[in-house]
């Protein structure tokens, strides 16, 4: 280990120390493997874009940093959710909107009811396999607007968010799809790998982590259930 390896793992160790007094918020600890991988790549406030936010603080991929004073965009179609970050992350960018495929201006959101509204959906087919699987009914739907995931990074990340964080239910790999990467390319993405099961039979998706890898990402983490990508080139300029 050369010296300056040394020096930034012994930063690092300080860092997780007093890092200690906050929790983390992310469904298996997430946040804080984000947040050791930026330590690495000394971003020290990263920005972030979370998709599919749900819940300010629960089971939420981006609120740790929000804690330590990061600022970010928040996108929550479900207006319930949309209200309670406004209110608990006020100076964060929040919009109630739906990340927009193709010609699509709105689309209509499948919203289970509290505490499954981190299973809202705007594919009808993931949602009504989830009825089917768990028994648990769809409490309605609304109509929702859609904006492209290039548009709101152009308007408001200056050139990329460092976090690229996706949780939406069945179509996390075509929202990855739709990235013009030649524009965007966030240091760092979460998004969820498996499938969804109430009985412990999920299975791994590997189509994200391949379509990533040939865009220039190696898989830095993995909990099971999200997968932490880091982009190569800005990991080894850090090496």
């Amino acid at each position: 280990m050369n010296l300056r390896r040394f020096i930034r793992k012994s930063i690092g160790a300080s860092y997780i120390i007093r890092a200690k007094a906050f929790p983390s918020f992310s469904q298996a600890g997430e946040d804080r493997i984000v947040a050791y991988l930026f330590n690495s790549l000394q971003i020290q406030k990263p920005s972030y874009l979370d998709i599919g936010a749900n819940h300010p603080l629960l089971g939420s991929n981006t609120h740790f940093f929000y804690h330590l004073g990061s600022r970010g965009v928040c996108i929550e179609p479900d207006p319930e959710m949309f209200g309670l970050i406004k209110k608990y992350r006020p100076k964060d960018v929040v919009l109630n909107v739906g990340v927009g495929l193709g010609d699509k201006e709105k689309a209509e959101l499948y919203i289970f009811p509290y505490p499954y509204s981190g299973w809202n959906t705007f594919s009808s087919e993931e949602a009504k396999y989830r009825e089917i699987e768990s028994g648990i009914r769809i409490k309605k739907t609304h109509e929702v607007p859609l904006t492209p995931i290039n548009t709101i990074m152009e308007k408001y990340f200056n050139p990329h968010p460092n976090f690229l964080s996706i949780d939406v239910e069945g179509m996390d790999l075509a929202i990855l799809e739709s990235i013009d990467f030649e524009r965007f390319k966030p240091e760092v993405i979460c998004i969820e790998t498996i499938s969804f099961s109430t009985k412990n039979e999920e299975e791994k998706i590997p189509d994200a982590i391949q379509f990533l890898a040939a865009k220039g990402y190696f898989v830095f983490a993995d909990t099971h259930i999200n997968t932490i990508f880091c982009r190569t080139d800005i990991y080894k300029k850090h090496a």
